[in-house]
């Protein structure tokens, strides 16, 4: 099954920027769909993205589409989350998932069978 790792948690003021790394290792990545969601205190978990195994054509939340870019490197097996332009409303517990799903870009974390350990991201006002 997929293991996934999670790296680049952090403090960051409002206005600022922060890179996620999620690596994966088991079955071959590039069959999945990879996917970000997050949880803030006292909120159920939301979508943020999600990329196909060709990268091509990205889901976005509305909530972050302009300020965040997913990409994934299936060479390395890690997906990315570059944040920018972040708002205290952007603290969350961010989460990697993967789907068994190359071209799905699903947005229901239902579809996603695999997770990342969780990452703590504060933004600061």
């Amino acid at each position: 099954q997929v293991q996934l790792v999670q790296s680049g948690t952090g403090l960051v003021q409002a206005g600022g920027s922060l890179r996620l790394s999620c690596d994966a290792s088991g079955p071959p990545f590039f069959t999945h769909t990879v996917a970000w969601f997050r949880q803030a205190p006292g909120k159920e978990r939301e979508f943020v993205s999600a990329i196909r195994w060709n990268g091509a054509r990205p889901n976005y939340a509305e909530s972050v589409k302009g300020r965040f870019t997913i990409s994934r490197d299936n060479a390395k097996n890690t997906v990315y989350l570059q944040m920018n332009s972040m708002q205290p409303e952007d603290t969350a517990i961010y989460y990697c998932a993967a789907a068994p799903m190359s071209n799905s870009g699903t947005s229901s974390e239902y579809d996603y069978n695999y997770w990342g350990q969780g990452t703590q991201v504060t933004v600061s006002s």
